[in-house]
């Protein structure tokens, strides 16, 4: 593969929501080539926040979207050797790696809160971010704090 570029591989729609995002967040979430358990977490999930936040008047779908939104990086640190140097280079995200950015981070701050199911550590993560907080949220900021910090070096951007 020196030459060409691998093709993009089309995901289908998940069968529930009909929405491509959703499958590749099963994806992301999937251990061990084990989807429809992957599928079964997240549906899990998705309902428990319909459950806790009734009183909003998004549906749960909306506020795992808007959640994913309030945890999406806009600018990543890189490092980059100058002259002997290492520079923390602050450089803008491609559109693609901000959502699998913020999938992954969603989904490795799950793994780690404390709970009884994996449904419920997703759903409180979920809904964290959703409130603009949470650890994944957090990451983001430290992320674009990083970035703010080191904007001297963005001449070297590569």
């Amino acid at each position: 593969m020196r030459k060409t570029k691998p093709k993009k591989r089309i995901l289908l729609p998940d069968p529930k929501y009909h929405d491509v995002q959703v499958t590749r967040f099963v994806n992301n979430l999937m251990l061990q080539g084990k989807k429809s358990i992957a599928y079964s977490i997240f549906y899990d999930a998705i309902d428990m926040i319909g459950e806790k936040m009734k009183d909003s008047d998004k549906a749960p779908l909306e506020i795992w979207k808007k959640a994913l939104e309030n945890i999406t990086p806009q600018v990543e640190v890189k490092s980059r050797r100058v002259g002997g140097a290492n520079f923390q280079v602050p450089t803008e995200l491609r559109p693609e790696r901000k959502i699998s950015l913020s999938m992954k981070n969603m989904i490795l701050y799950a793994r780690k809160r404390s709970g009884r199911s994996m449904s419920e550590k997703l759903a409180a993560e979920i809904m964290a971010a959703y409130n603009n907080e949470g650890a994944a949220f957090k990451r983001k900021e430290d992320m674009h704090r990083m970035a703010e910090a080191n904007k001297a070096f963005a001449h070297f951007r590569f």
